[in-house]
């Protein structure tokens, strides 16, 4: 198969899906950034399903920046049960050190599943 048809199919097949359901580890910070853009980040708690019985969870960094998300997320509290979908992201941003990064999960839809203390 040619160059140019491989990279064709892969693109066609790439998926950056992000399914997350799990418990809301703190408050949900609202942060404005300096370039105005306004953001709701916050981390879900997902455990993994071990065989080993251990308890072991996956800690995901999670930001709401479209208004639809950040309106979901703006009345989640910490131990709330929810679903986010959305894509894996990797931004990059100025610190006084100098250049950073970090991965997360970019929100696109967010719903509460159970609020904290609720059963």
């Amino acid at each position: 198969m040619p160059a140019q048809q491989k990279k064709d199919v892969a693109v066609d097949a790439a998926i950056n899906e992000v399914r997350l359901v799990g418990r809301i580890s703190q408050a949900p910070e609202e942060r404005m950034l300096p370039s105005g853009d306004v953001l709701w980040t916050f981390r879900v708690v997902v455990p993994r399903a071990e065989p080993s019985g251990r308890g072991t969870v996956d800690a995901l960094e999670c930001a709401a920046w479209s208004p639809r998300a950040r309106r979901s997320v703006a009345s989640w509290r910490a131990d709330d049960v929810v679903e986010v979908s959305g894509a894996v992201r990797r931004r990059f941003f100025r610190t006084g050190g100098g250049p950073a990064s970090r991965v997360e999960v970019e929100v696109s839809r967010g719903r509460l599943i159970r609020r904290a203390g609720s059963g």
